[in-house]
């Protein structure tokens, strides 16, 4: 029989919680109002079958563009639905993996110019999982997945590290 002290048997879940807690925790929605979130900043996949990558992105979608919104004139998608970045990203490298996909979804292809975005902005980069994800002056872009319609900002200073672009790929933090 195998006998574990009560100390052990407590720390190990109770450390998953803490560590698992960091990955969850919510911040409202600052330019809408909305409730606050759960949002994973990042984490391993939930389960051990591999994942299939996401599809890339149509032609139109993939036309960047600048549109007003309520913190100013910020990137979105060729069909307006708004684009974020995440602050624990580098330039050119995604730290958005597992479940953080699944709540921000990355933007999969080459972008291309549309309406006011600068060209010069524009990139790409190959993931972990082989697929091309779109930047705008280096930071990877997502999607979240709560954002329903073009205009939505639910997205915006979720967990304090997810945040709208303005037109010279900074970080709309307002």
């Amino acid at each position: 029989m195998v006998t574990r002290s009560w100390p052990a048997v407590i720390a190990v879940p109770v450390l998953s919680l803490v560590l698992l807690g960091g990955c969850t925790s919510a911040a409202p929605a600052a330019s809408t109002g909305a409730p606050a979130s759960s949002a994973p900043a990042s984490s391993a996949p939930a389960s051990s079958a591999p994942a299939s990558p996401p599809a890339t992105a149509d032609a139109a979608t993939l036309a960047l563009k600048m549109a007003d919104s309520t913190l100013g004139s910020i990137v979105v998608d060729g069909k307006g639905m708004t684009l974020y970045m995440f602050t624990k990203d580098t330039k050119n490298t995604s730290n958005c993996s597992g479940q953080c996909l699944v709540a921000w979804p990355a933007l999969i292809g080459k972008p291309t110019q549309g309406k006011g975005v600068d060209d010069s902005k524009l990139g790409s980069f190959t993931r972990s999982d082989g697929t091309v994800q779109a930047s705008y002056n280096g930071w990877p872009l997502y999607y979240w997945q709560k954002d329903t319609k073009p205009g939505d900002m639910t997205g915006q200073n979720v967990n304090s590290v997810w945040f709208v672009l303005d037109h010279d790929g900074n970080p709309v933090k307002g």
